[in-house]
């Protein structure tokens, strides 16, 4: 008999449901994609209820064209969730129904509150305890802005009868029940994206939670990454146990099997996410970069991980088709890339809601720099792409300093890869080889492995040697050391030319 995991693989923009089996490999799938909404400039939201009815809709019709190439539901022995982190969501205990729209991870509406904070605390007062600097992209500042600016999250905050999750908990909650017995949890990678979590003891912090002024009432249990949690009640999935749940980074850590110490790999999706394993133990960094629990399989000890986090990598991408208008289609920006050799001098910093990783600067604001009679809608593409590898490279080296043994090769999964030509720029402007999966769904395939390990699908990392190790693409550099430390220099003066506006 077959057997096969499903993983439900919830973003930014999307949302699919996924079907593997037992080697890995992608039987099929469905997605989804839901509205965004913006009430003010830098604010992001999402509806709860769209990104619910993305993924029962994902379920039913991903189960559809699974049942039609002659297999049955109940060959599906388990679930994994993976989905965006640190997107904030409150709902009432009693009813299920959400008190007002999430806040989405890379929002930027609580600058003014980061900034009052950083002043009195400064922005490193908290990283000991939890690994993460104060800012923008955290569940506890948007939890703190709820309570501070939406009535009726403060009274049913003093009242407890709210409770908060990322979505990962929102799912979680909706598929085994909601108010019928749904379970409230979380798993260790994504309560360590809260700023609410002791990064060493893996729980919830009394002096975190006082510093915020948030009600440890309201938070979820933290769970292991890979665990039985329960069943699921609704949708066609009803009486499948779920069985593993991380945030899309560290399961996509996780879907590129970087298990050994030193292992490092980069996700290019809405945003831009690089990973390296540290190891059973938590790094604190000297460099911008964040410590963060990488994946936890049941009761095994926790494996930690140094983060790069960008927060505008392929949403850059439909910007220009979206604002711009000179693509139709996103795959469309390859070709107009690919027809001219360079940008043309021009440098475009995609600093949409601020920088993240290594800069930490929510002051800092987009821009198109270097931009003569010459330049033409070619160059601006070739320059999106840029933008995510040059971000890149800036964290790269932040990782080579605080690890102190440079990286030689990068992993890389989500989206962008996809794209030959950005990921030649990519290895061109690292300088080393950029290796690519044939199958490039590892955020979804890692949510999958660690529901297949709860529910003894595989017993050992071994046994995953060969899953998605076949007909992998190499980049290697393709221009001189010189030529990439000339641009490299070029770009950080845009990146100053990018700060002080907000």
């Amino acid at each position: 008999m077959p057997t096969f995991i499903g993983s439900i693989d919830q973003g930014t923009t999307s949302s699919r449901f996924l079907i593997f089996d037992s080697k890995g490999a992608l039987i099929d799938y469905h997605q989804v994609e839901f509205a965004q909404y913006y009430p003010n400039p830098g604010w992001i939201e999402h509806d709860p209820i769209d990104i619910l009815e993305s993924v029962y809709e994902c379920i039913e019709k991903g189960l559809k064209k699974f049942i039609d190439k002659g297999y049955s539901v109940t060959d599906i022995k388990a679930i994994g969730v993976t989905n965006q982190r640190e997107t904030t969501i409150v709902w009432d205990k009693f009813t299920g129904k959400h008190l007002c729209n999430a806040i989405v991870w890379c929002d930027a509406r609580t600058h003014h509150l980061v900034h009052d904070l950083n002043s009195k605390h400064g922005t490193n007062a908290l990283k000991e305890l939890c690994g993460l600097p104060i800012s923008t992209y955290f569940s506890a500042v948007k939890l703190k802005w709820l309570l501070e600016n939406v009535s009726t999250v403060k009274e049913a905050h003093e009242n407890e009868t709210m409770i908060f999750g990322n979505v990962d908990t929102w799912l979680i909650y909706n598929l085994t029940g909601g108010i019928d017995g749904g379970l409230h949890i979380t798993d260790v990678t994504n309560a360590s994206r809260t700023m609410l979590m002791d990064i060493k003891k893996l729980e919830w912090s009394d002096e975190l939670l006082k510093f915020f002024g948030i009600k440890k009432c309201i938070l979820p249990k933290i769970c292991s990454s890979s665990e039985v949690y329960g069943n699921i009640k609704i949708t066609s999935l009803a009486g499948i146990p779920i069985a593993g749940d991380l945030g899309d980074q560290h399961s996509a850590m996780v879907g590129q099997k970087c298990f050994n110490r030193g292992e490092v790999k980069n996700t290019y999706g809405t945003g831009c996410f690089m990973l390296f394993n540290t190891g059973a133990d938590p790094v604190i960094s000297k460099s911008g970069l964040l410590t963060t629990v990488g994946y936890k399989f049941g009761n095994e000890e926790p494996v930690y991980a140094l983060e790069g986090s960008i927060a505008v990598a392929g949403s850059a991408i439909k910007w220009v088709r979206d604002n711009l208008g000179i693509i139709n289609e996103t795959n469309e920006i390859n070709n107009l890339a690919a027809s001219v050799n360079d940008t043309g001098g021009v440098y475009f910093v995609t600093a949409f809601s601020g920088l993240f990783a290594p800069y930490w600067r929510d002051d800092a604001r987009g821009c198109i720099v270097g931009i003569t009679q010459y330049t033409n809608k070619s160059h601006i593409a070739r320059a999106t792409l840029e933008a995510a590898c040059f971000q890149t490279r800036a964290i790269l080296d932040a990782m080579n300093t605080d690890s102190g043994h440079p990286i030689t090769s990068l992993k890389v999964d989500g989206g962008m890869t996809n794209s030959d030509i950005c990921m030649q720029i990519q290895s061109d402007i690292l300088g080393i080889d950029v290796d690519r999966p044939s199958m490039k769904e590892t955020t979804a395939l890692g949510a999958a492995i660690a529901a297949g390990f709860a529910v003894g699908v595989w017993k050992s990392f071994s046994e995953l040697d060969e899953v998605n190790s076949k007909d992998r693409t190499i980049f290697s550099p393709k221009v001189s050391k010189e030529e990439s430390e000339q641009k490299y220099k070029t770009w950080q003066k845009a990146i100053e030319r990018s700060l002080d506006w907000a």
